[in-house]
């Protein structure tokens, strides 16, 4: 990696580029398996410096509570819940606004480096509600003065929040602070349930299944709050570990590190795949730390729960926080960094500050039946992928998530450009822009394709998107990932195929008129963790689906990332092109 510049394959471009998709991808896994992306590190030091910047001002919101004084006196502050319910507040307001996860050139995003704030607050934007067939008031996919004027109210109850002062001293708590006022945290959970209703992006991307189910449990009274907010945390963490049985996790680990800022001899990279270069699945390396990591994240919280202080707390805490601080030094693609120092604080603030409260304190069952919720939601998660997104099912890292592909004709792109509301070019375009040229702009564009396709399920959406181009010319399309296409038409996008599915599809296609053949898009749902298949759907945008099966697990972990030949099983199929059915 180069301080200023990208460190990029060697290859003979004009021979490379004369390869098939699968020959041109092969070069690039090589070099991810050794080199990652091939970061400069001065991106890599613009990150932490954004974290140290989360950190700093979300101290000085601390501080702007009565009671609360002393940068340099943290320590007889640090622990007050006041300062905790406003961590919260403060990082789901970073979140929303679009500067935490997925932000800047690491998500691919590189001008502007974020989305949300700037088409959130922008009228005719596409939204995409969670059940407009069930809620009122909900359908459409246009954003009209409703939607801007709740998501403003989201980020204006917010900041109120963030300003504001204690209600007085909670003896059972041990503060003379006290917590923020009760129609605060209600009303900012009102108006990101009314936004998340009306657009789902908007609840995912404020991460409402972390921050808003804190907030919910800053609704209850007393030590409640507390055992409410450990609650929450044991959902994420048992419920993100439970995600991760499955044979998908190691090939996140291997890609993960190869990719690490800090792990930097290749040597070691290589440690990581079972074969250098020829067998880039991962190696024993990467499966020991995938089992290891997954028992850390569901047993140690256990410990950290169930422990009220003493060394055994002491212990839990600090591998908790070590098991944070190591996927946040590996700075993910995707960037969820903020998430992890705010759960390691969370470990120090909630478990260390106060180990002696715990289950057996509780005063109603408000605390339970939230866990429950979480709890169920994960269940469903991970049994029905496609119903739930993998953010409210914790799937966090698991490898395992709804993805999409989107083979995209250049008339389509001008369509894109010239009828959707959007601050962003398209995602080719944009990397023109950035690496001066269409040539350059391959080099990049593929090592995308290398990352996709080191995960289990990018080798299932390679082999489909030839069956989604079938009967046409491939060479005329553009390969683009399912994210790229949603950052760029709703501004924000993490990992989550359910913002560019079928209904993101419909959307563009009402604004856009595709005629048949110029969108297909692959659809690949995440593996139901009791069965070994995920399902596929292929999709013409102007025509609608025109196939329906699966692929097998087995099939695709025992394939090499550039492999694009995986046995498919059709279940249903129609002619690629044809009316759509009722039409």
């Amino acid at each position: 990696m180069g301080f200023l510049k990208q460190e990029v394959p060697v290859i003979d471009f004009e021979t490379w580029s004369q390869g098939t998709r699968a020959e041109k991808i092969k070069p690039m896994a090589r070099h991810w398996a050794e080199v990652g992306f091939g970061t400069p590190v001065v991106l890599h030091l613009f990150y932490v410096v954004k974290i140290l910047l989360y950190v700093f001002v979300g101290a000085l919101f601390g501080l702007a509570t009565k009671g609360i004084d002393g940068f340099t006196n943290i320590g007889s502050w640090w622990s007050e819940p006041i300062v905790y319910e406003k961590a919260v507040l403060y990082t789901m307001l970073f979140e929303v606004v679009g500067l935490g996860c997925g932000f800047g050139p690491l998500n691919n995003r590189f001008w502007p480096p974020m989305g949300s704030i700037l088409y959130w607050l922008r009228p005719k934007t596409i939204r995409l509600p969670p059940w407009p067939n069930i809620v009122p008031l909900t359908k459409g996919d246009s954003r009209g003065p409703v939607d801007v004027v709740l998501y403003a109210a989201l980020i204006v109850m917010l900041v109120v929040a963030l300003f504001s002062d204690g209600t007085g001293p909670i003896p059972e708590l041990g503060t003379t602070v006290g917590l923020l006022p009760t129609w605060q945290i209600a009303t900012v959970v009102a108006l990101l349930a009314l936004a998340g209703l009306r657009d789902k992006v908007i609840f995912l991307a404020a991460r409402g299944e972390v921050y808003g189910a804190f907030a919910v449990a800053f609704l209850f009274s007393g030590v409640d709050v507390i055992i409410a907010a450990k609650l929450v945390c044991m959902a994420i963490w048992i419920g993100a570990a439970t995600s991760k049985l499955t044979r998908h996790f190691p090939f996140v680990i291997s890609t993960m590190m190869s990719n690490s800022p800090v792990m930097r001899p290749k040597f070691l990279k290589r440690m990581f795949f079972a074969k250098f270069p020829e067998d880039l699945r991962p190696g024993r390396m990467s499966h020991i730390l995938a089992h290891f990591s997954t028992a850390i994240e569901g047993l140690v919280p256990l410990a950290l729960f169930f422990s009220h202080g003493g060394w055994p707390t002491a212990v839990a805490a600090f591998v908790m926080v070590c098991f944070h601080f190591g996927i946040l030094s590996a700075i993910p693609m995707g960037v969820p960094l903020e998430w992890n120092v705010f759960m390691m604080f969370s470990v120090l603030s909630l478990f260390v500050a106060h180990a002696q409260i715990g289950i057996t304190d509780i005063t109603s069952p408000w605390p339970i039946l939230l866990f429950l919720a979480l709890a169920t939601t994960v269940v469903l998660g991970n049994t029905v992928p496609r119903k739930v997104s993998f953010l409210p099912g914790m799937r966090y890292y698991a490898g395992n998530w709804d993805t999409t592909l989107w083979c995209v004709k250049p008339s389509a792109e001008a369509k894109i450009e010239q009828n959707l509301v959007t601050i962003a070019n398209m995602p080719a375009a944009q990397l023109e822009k950035f690496y001066g040229s269409k040539e350059a702009a391959q080099i990049p564009i593929f090592m995308g394709y290398a990352f996709r396709a080191f995960n289990t399920h990018g080798k299932a959406l390679f082999t489909l998107a030839h069956r989604a181009m079938a009967g046409q010319n491939e060479d005329d399309y553009s390969i683009t990932d399912g994210e790229r296409i949603c950052s760029m038409a709703i501004g924000w996008n993490f990992g989550d195929g359910h913002m560019h599915n079928e209904q993101l599809i419909n959307a563009m296609q009402t604004r856009c008129q595709f005629e048949p053949g110029e969108v297909r898009v692959v659809l690949l749902d995440g593996q139901p963790i009791h069965r070994q298949r995920q399902a596929y759907r292929l999709v013409d945008a102007a025509t609608g689906e025109f196939e329906t099966g699966y692929v097998n697990v087995a099939d695709m972990v025992n394939r090499q990332p550039w492999d694009d030949t995986l046995p498919v099983h059709v279940t249903s199929e129609r002619r690629a092109g044809a009316q759509r059915p009722g039409e």
